[in-house]
């Protein structure tokens, strides 16, 4: 039996080396087929014209072992990660309620409406839209969604609109092709956590800027400032904020800008809810107010249109004096061939959804948002350790907790879980959004629901709250 080296070398057969049996490269190994034998030295050979050359054998796996990748072990959901290890046993006395969610359809109160609807069957009932699209998108699709953002200080057309799978396509789209591994991204703080699922597993650093809760969630431009340097590839702005709700002024928004364009570094602008802004504020697009800093500015039907399963969604470029040039361009073309798009019968409807919805579906849906927000933001303001921010839009309400009048817990996640233990109420902790002692409301539920939440809220508060002159030794008392 003949022992194979693994050490592989290249061999470029010629001449005959046809005769007789044949096992490596269909060369001579029983010496018939030229001069030499097969094996040399104890070391398998292979005859060529006359020479000896050793042969290459294939090495091969002596057993199983199939490892994810590591973009695969590189990617992390931080809600995931602490919602999965949170110990989640409701007060079996009390139905649940979920405040944690971020998907108006769950309790069905929020139906889209019936322009919506119609807008569908119309599309599936003409059998236009079976078959596959374009990776970009129709466009005729995309002609609508250009149609209905575009403004003369920002024009888009058909070219500029890249249709995803949801507004989280877009974002992945735009920080893939914005970014390097190495490179790093700044992310507001709190913010979406898909922006670091995304970015670290594919090896970019992220750099969380803070937001400052006591102005109503501006940013803090400084510390924003402080944070680019050389490898700085993208900076993330979500105006309205998941998770605080807030809408930045158009004068806050200019500032930003200003940091932007004095570093030269592309805005990523998460505009998904951008159309749910309460009365008396103003949410201006980005691209609006720039002249000279680009920005892909993302955005979808999910919330606006209260369709988050549709996963629709679009990015839109937002040159500015062609620095993005069609470099960007077609690397977004090119990524997005990565899937075949979105589902072509949303595709289809999408002009007659974004031309026919009618504005009373739009201002039912913030009137509601808004009220539920009022509601829950006075009962919990008279709450002892409580420090509700009053949001400006979207559909979020964040808590501030005072910790040190509940010693009975360690932190935010130990708080939210007992709250669910003793009172069946879920919120999120904060900590999901890396920034501690805070949760968030998602304020989609039904006023009564709303009101009976905060309610218990009060109540598991009032029976945990210590004044800040007890210690740990008067908790008994």
């Amino acid at each position: 039996m003949l022992r194979m080296e693994s050490k592989s070398y290249l061999v470029q057969m010629k001449g005959n080396g046809h005769h007789g049996k044949t096992g490596v490269s269909g060369t001579s190994l029983n010496g018939t087929g030229g001069a030499g034998k097969g094996v040399h030295d104890g070391k398998l050979h292979v005859s060529v014209n006359g020479s000896l050359y050793p042969a290459k054998v294939k090495s091969r796996r002596q057993r199983w072992e199939v490892k994810p990748s590591e973009m695969a072990n590189n990617t992390f959901n931080p809600i995931r990660a602490i919602v999965d290890g949170m110990k989640l046993t409701p007060n079996k006395d009390k139905p649940m309620i979920a405040l944690s969610i971020g998907d108006p359809t769950v309790f069905g109160n929020m139906p889209t409406d019936g322009a919506v609807l119609q807008a569908m069957k119309d599309a599936i009932d003409s059998q236009k839209y079976n078959g596959y699209a374009p990776s970009v998108g129709y466009r005729e699709s995309r002609q609508a969604v250009a149609n209905f953002y575009s403004c003369p200080e920002a024009p888009l057309e058909a070219e500029d609109v890249i249709l995803t799978s949801g507004c989280s396509q877009a974002i992945d789209l735009a920080i893939s092709v914005l970014c390097n591994p190495g490179d790093n991204i700044l992310v507001p703080c709190p913010g979406f956590s898909l922006y670091k699922t995304l970015a670290v597993s594919m090896g970019i650093e992220v750099k969380l800027y803070n937001l400052l809760p006591e102005k109503s969630w501006e940013v803090d431009l400084h510390h924003m400032e402080s944070l680019i340097d050389e490898r700085t590839s993208c900076l993330i702005v979500t105006n309205p904020s998941n998770p605080c709700g807030s809408v930045f002024s158009k004068e806050h928004l200019q500032k930003i800008l200003k940091v932007a364009f004095r570093h030269c570094v592309p805005i990523l602008a998460d505009e998904i809810y951008t159309d749910m802004v309460f009365p008396g504020f103003h949410c201006p697009s980005m691209a609006s107010i720039s002249s000279d800093v680009p920005i892909l500015s993302c955005g979808g039907l999910a919330k606006c249109w209260l369709v988050p399963g549709w996963r629709m969604g679009w990015l839109l470029i937002h040159d500015r004096n062609d620095i993005f040039g069609s470099e960007i361009r077609q690397g977004l073309v090119k990524l997005s061939q990565r899937i075949l798009g979105a589902c072509t019968i949303v595709q289809g409807a999408l002009e007659s959804i974004l031309n026919n919805t009618p504005q009373s579906f739009y201002n039912s849906t913030i009137s509601f948002l808004k009220s539920n927000s009022e509601i829950c933001f006075k009962a919990l303001s008279s709450v002892p350790g409580l420090n509700p921010v009053m949001p400006s839009g979207a559909m979020y309400l964040m808590v501030g907790i005072d910790m040190d009048h509940f010693p009975d817990f360690k932190n935010d996640v130990d708080f939210t879980e007992w709250l669910v233990t003793e009172q069946s109420v879920f919120c999120l902790p904060a900590s999901a959004f890396e920034y501690p002692n805070f949760f968030r409301i998602v304020v989609t539920v039904t006023e009564e629901m709303m009101v009976e939440a905060c309610g218990r809220i009060r109540e598991f508060c009032q029976h945990h709250y210590r004044p800040s002159s007890c210690n740990s030794n008067d908790l008994d008392q």
